[in-house]
């Protein structure tokens, strides 16, 4: 089956800012790909040269089958894309936001009024059709945008960040739309920072530094971590956190929530570790964030040797 998206050698070079280098992935038909990493990782830079918004400076970005800097104008009927930054018209509402980009598509009649109803439906806006946008929430604003993307009917779906900053009851509303679209036939490359949407794509790439240093699934990825994780409890955890990172054999040791991750390298056994320390231990599987802290940590330290 052909790829939906391909992404071959991609570079994009801002000055001396090496953005995204030599980046290679694909995305299936049907498919839910996550860009994940840290601010300044390149997943903004990426989405924009796929859908043409960019070009790269080397490589080949290939949308729907189409080279994106050959076939342009065709690629764009073929893709939505939703930018991190709410684009649309406050002072008009919502129906009429969608009239509007009904219009630029060329979307008329009762192809309109049907498309516009479902998708009504789909959000739940339907109460709020004739609200000033501007008057929306964030999450909603998020809903309006999505449905002026989906409008003329894409096969594949670009999201850059789309819930940040939303609250998380908008958030898990706006996945059950994507996943409703993904069971349609939609495609979807979407970059997020949150660790708990990368759960929700079926497969992930974790970006840094411009590159993806880890692609899988989330259960793959977090299986096929060769450090030992443990869960660790006691008092002064800061405190305890400095103690345990000088420690032959610890790779990291990071905060999470009431407790701490610790990271042992393979053959270290834990005991060796905290034999004089009065604190609990368990062995656990690693987490998404575990998986993406210590593969970053691990190559800064490969960066500063």
């Amino acid at each position: 089956m052909e790829a939906a998206v391909q992404a071959k050698g991609l570079s994009r070079r801002f000055g001396a800012v090496q953005a995204v280098s030599k980046l290679n992935f694909e995305v299936a038909p049907g498919e839910v790909f996550g860009l994940v990493g840290p601010d300044g990782a390149g997943k903004t830079t990426t989405l924009r040269m796929l859908c043409g918004l960019l070009d790269p400076d080397e490589g080949q970005a290939i949308v729907a089958g189409l080279d994106v800097t050959k076939e342009l104008d065709r690629v764009k009927d073929a893709i939505g894309y939703m930018a991190q930054k709410f684009g649309l018209y406050g002072d008009l509402s919502v129906e009429e936001n969608m009239d509007f980009y009904a219009d630029l598509f060329g979307i008329t009649g009762t192809t309109r009024v049907e498309l516009k109803t479902r998708l009504l439906k789909m959000t739940r806006m339907e109460p709020f059709r004739d609200r000033m946008a501007a008057q929306l929430s964030g999450g909603m604003k998020q809903k309006l945008s999505l449905m002026c993307t989906l409008l003329h009917k894409p096969q594949i779906l670009f999201l850059d960040e789309p819930t940040n900053g939303v609250d998380p009851v908008s958030r898990r509303d706006f996945w059950l739309i994507l996943e409703e679209l993904v069971r349609d036939g939609l495609t979807v490359l979407v970059s997020t920072a949150y660790l708990d949407e990368a759960e929700r794509c079926h497969r992930i790439g974790l970006m840094d530094r411009g590159r993806i240093v880890l692609s899988g699934t989330p259960a793959e990825l977090k299986a096929a971590m060769p450090e030992k994780c443990y869960a660790i409890r006691g008092r002064n955890l800061r405190s305890l956190q400095q103690t345990l990172k000088n420690r032959q054999g610890v790779i990291n040791v990071e905060l999470s929530g009431a407790e701490l991750h610790l990271f042992l390298a393979p053959g270290t056994a834990l005991l060796d570790i905290i034999a004089d320390l009065d604190l609990e231990a368990e062995r656990i599987t690693p987490t998404l964030e575990d998986v993406l802290i210590a593969e970053i940590h691990s190559l800064d330290i490969k960066a500063a040797a």
